[in-house]
């Protein structure tokens, strides 16, 4: 039979039992022991022993107490377990995708628009949420508290977008509309419309504020989509537009700045999207992303957390470090996402919705996954 203790262990042991049988008067069982272990006074003595009296005690609540928490850490792990296969995408045991969906009832209800909601954006410090709507509006709501904290009013046609964002210590909102026109709200001054700016000559699809970077703009830019198949850059500090980026042969209906505020990602109704560098004077399209079936509504860059994931799934060793627009997702009317490198190649196409795809958010993590959600 093999031996688990080591010999030191096992002498440990066996000093620990004669200790706790010489505190319990088994006089008779300790002589015995000893006699069988070879152990007598003049190798364990009286004043030894004492050193080991409790220690047994010890050992033993010791590993109840550690029993104890394995069951718990056990349970939890059971229940860890249980909620991450109901609840997310990658789980193999849901195959049906209404079971990725936040459960019923929902946390609040934000009703007061009085035609459909077009857009959201959410503050990037307070908890704030911002709605635009075919109802002319933008509303501000409490999202904590799910309470209407004002109607703002200034568009006289649909809002289609809205974003925060703007100089450093001065977030602005912005929206943009089917009447031709961005504004901007001050969001520290009741939200006063403190710029409008026209120039478009089509509604303005979609708007998003650039990060700071390009060329030492400390986030002051600002990149806007439109029918009149155009974008443009906008100083949002002086109102002016800065460059006018031509390129795309319909409408223009998605934009989406990389995170060092150099690169634009853009979608549009003749069935393409377009990458441009928008640090050069006279921007023209880096890559042209050629595949959907359909007019492309809507895109996303990929953020560098989900590099690692994306290269193995395109077959790339190790992208490039220092690369902000390594991979990006776009959505069409085609019903499919196409998961897309910078040199314009698709490395993955994604089936599933049965109708046209408005929105995708791509996301990365530390645990080297990248989640695509889309509606």
């Amino acid at each position: 039979m093999a031996h688990l203790l080591t010999p030191r262990q096992a002498e440990e042991l066996h000093r620990a039992l004669i200790a706790y049988l010489s505190a319990n008067n088994l006089n008779a069982t300790v002589a015995a022991l000893r006699q069988e272990l070879n152990l007598g006074e003049d190798v364990f003595d009286a004043a030894t022993a004492k050193k080991y009296e409790g220690l047994l005690e010890r050992k033993w609540t010791s590993v109840v107490r550690l029993q104890k928490k394995i069951m718990d850490l056990e349970a939890r792990n059971a229940a860890l377990q249980t909620e991450l296969d109901t609840s997310t995408p990658t789980s193999r045991q849901n195959k049906d995708p209404v079971n990725w969906l936040p459960k019923s009832p929902a946390r609040h209800t934000l009703q007061s628009h009085r035609k459909p909601v077009t857009c959201v954006a959410f503050h990037p410090v307070f908890s704030s949420l911002a709605s635009g709507s075919d109802d002319q509006t933008i509303k501000i709501w409490d999202w904590e508290l799910g309470e209407l904290e004002r109607t703002i009013k200034g568009h006289t046609k649909a809002v289609l977008d809205v974003d925060y964002g703007g100089p450093k210590g001065n977030t602005l909102l912005a929206s943009c509309s089917s009447d031709l026109t961005i504004k901007l709200w001050d969001p520290s001054d009741d939200y006063k419309n403190i710029r409008t700016l026209p120039g478009h000559d089509h509604s303005v699809s979609a708007v998003r504020f650039i990060p700071s970077g390009v060329g030492g703009s400390a986030g002051n830019l600002l990149v806007s989509a439109s029918r009149d198949k155009t974008l443009r850059i906008w100083d949002v500090s002086t109102g002016f537009c800065v460059k006018t980026l031509r390129g795309h042969a319909e409408w223009v209906r998605d934009v989406c700045p990389s995170i060092d505020g150099r690169f634009v990602l853009s979608t549009s109704d003749d069935y393409t999207s377009r990458l441009w560098d928008i640090t050069v004077a006279n921007p023209e399209p880096k890559t042209t992303f050629i595949g959907h079936e359909h007019v492309v509504l809507c895109c996303a860059i990929a953020p560098a957390a989900a590099y690692p994931h994306l290269a193995a799934m395109a077959g790339v060793k190790k992208p490039p470090a220092t690369s902000t627009v390594e991979f990006m997702a776009t959505g069409s009317r085609d019903k499919t996402i196409r998961l897309w490198d910078a040199r314009g190649t698709c490395i993955k196409v994604l089936v599933g919705h049965d109708n046209w795809i408005r929105c995708v958010i791509a996301t990365g993590s530390v645990d080297l996954n990248v989640r695509i959600f889309a509606n």
